[in-house]
């Protein structure tokens, strides 16, 4: 089962000292723990914009793909792009995902813009992830960051990417949502497989 983590440096794990520490590396252990056969791919990129998602979510979906999380629009919130054109974006990303693997679950991660650029300007972000989720093609997930942002021990020294710390507390925010899908996933390739076996016997 494959499972692919697209976003931005947090997901990448920008400043950790191995990529394993990233939340999609810690959970990697909690499917490995739970005896899940999953694979997790980390296509987090630094500076990654919801545009430069979707200019690349044909190339990332050209893999195997069972649940794609998207980590989508921290870097648009820091540049302050208008939430309008964040959420074309995101309509479009999951369009596209939905089009090129209809069976895939597609999980996407809230975020939320910097407190400098005013509580409107947050609201109209924060609104573009709620009307988003309820796209019955799309399982929304929590804020990213929950528990996480702003609590300075839990960050680096830039006070936006979270240390080894953090990215644990993250792994299991996202966990919360995201192991349903896998136990869901799994069970449907238990069903196929048995199915399959009943076929060849001619049972």
């Amino acid at each position: 089962m494959h499972v692919h983590f697209v976003g931005t440096s947090l997901t990448e794990g920008y400043g950790l000292p191995s990529p394993e520490e990233a939340f999609p590396g810690r959970v990697q252990s909690f499917a490995d723990s739970a005896g899940y056969p999953v694979e997790v791919v980390n296509a987090g990129v630094s500076g990654e914009t919801s545009s430069g998602t979707l200019s690349r979510i044909d190339w990332l979906l050209s893999r195997p793909v069972d649940i794609l999380v998207l980590e989508v629009g921290a870097n648009d919130g820091l540049r302050g792009v208008d939430p309008a054109e964040l959420e074309r974006n995101l309509r479009a990303i999951v369009e596209v995902a939905s089009a090129s693997r209809p069976d895939a679950s597609i999980l996407l991660l809230a975020m939320e813009a910097p407190p400098n650029l005013g509580e409107s300007y947050r609201t109209e972000f924060r609104n573009v992830f709620q009307r988003v989720g309820e796209d019955p093609a799309i399982v929304p997930g929590p804020f990213l960051l929950e528990e996480v942002a702003a609590v300075w021990e839990l960050n680096q020294a830039d006070g936006i990417h979270p240390t080894a710390a953090g990215h644990e507390i993250v792994a299991r925010t996202v966990w919360t949502v995201l192991e349903p899908l896998i136990a869901e996933a799994a069970a449907g390739r238990t069903s196929e497989s048995n199915e399959s076996e009943r076929s060849t016997s001619g049972g």
